[in-house]
C-alpha cells in the first residue's frame, strides 16, 4: 500500500521539476499622494495646533529645492516680530534676500496659506509633514521636482524669540 503512495510521489516530484515555470508580473506600487480631504484635515488641525501656542516673536531658516532662481532657493533665515517679517537674510552671508521672492514663506501663517493654496489648486502632488508640538510645517512638497515642476520646501531651526 505504501508502494503506490511512494511511485505517486515520485512521479509528482519529478514532473513538478520538469513543469515550466510561471512568473506572475512585477508588483508595483504606486505611492498616491494624500487626497485633499487629508490635507485639509491635516491643515486644520495644525494651524489651530500653532495658533493656540500664539508666538508672535520667532526665527527659521527656510531651504526651497527648485529648478528656480538661487534667491529662492535659499537657504534664507527669517524673523518675525509681533506677527509680522522684520528681515529675510541669506543664511550663509547674511545679506539681505529679496523679500518680495519668499513672501509665501515669510511667516508660518503664509505658510499654512501656500497650503490651502494648494489644496484649493487641486495640486496632485502635495505632501506636508508638520511639527508635532507646535503645528508648523517642516516641510511641503508641492508639484513633481523630478519633472522639473514642483517645489520641496524645508522650515528647519525654528525658535521662539523673546
Amino acid at each position: 500500500m505504501r508502494l503506490p503512495i511512494t511511485i505517486g510521489a515520485i512521479l509528482l516530484a519529478s514532473l513538478s521539476l520538469n513543469a515550466p515555470v510561471l512568473s506572475a508580473p512585477p508588483v508595483q506600487i504606486v505611492q498616491k499622494s494624500p487626497s485633499n480631504n487629508f490635507n485639509l484635515k491635516q491643515l486644520r488641525i495644525n494651524q489651530r495646533l500653532w495658533n493656540s501656542q500664539q508666538i508672535k516673536n520667532y526665527r527659521y531658516t527656510v531651504t526651497n529645492s527648485c529648478f528656480c532662481i538661487p534667491e529662492l532657493r535659499g537657504p534664507a533665515i527669517v524673523e518675525v516680530r509681533n506677527g509680522n517679517t522684520t528681515s529675510i537674510r541669506n543664511a550663509k552671508t547674511g545679506e539681505p534676500v529679496n523679500s518680495e521672492l519668499l513672501r509665501p514663506y515669510s511667516t508660518i501663517p503664509r505658510l499654512f496659506n501656500l497650503i490651502r493654496n494648494a489644496i484649493s489648486s487641486r495640486e496632485p502632488e502635495l505632501t506636508v509633514t508638520y511639527n508635532p508640538q507646535l503645528g508648523y510645517p517642516t516641510q511641503i512638497n508641492i508639484g513633481n521636482l523630478a519633472a522639473d515642476a514642483g517645489i520641496f520646501t524645508t522650515i528647519s531651526n525654528f525658535e521662539e524669540l523673546p
